[in-house]
């Protein structure tokens, strides 16, 4: 039985932005990235749908 790939949304650039405590990569914070494995697929799926929203915000600051 072989077991899919947890589904990330890391694209390798990894620095946390001071203000909004979000990584300028993937727009997770470091305890959503510390916890990701262990969140389960539900909490996963909750973060993934928050990510556009922060990265538009990132975005909107000039930050990304």
């Amino acid at each position: 039985m072989s077991r899919e790939p947890i589904k990330s949304p890391c694209i390798k650039v990894c620095a946390v932005d001071a203000s909004t405590g979000w990584c300028l990569g993937c727009g997770r914070t470091l305890k959503e990235i510390g916890q990701w494995v262990a969140m389960g697929e539900p909490g996963r799926e909750r973060v993934l749908c928050e990510l556009p929203e922060r990265i538009g915000k990132l975005e909107a600051l000039g930050k990304r």
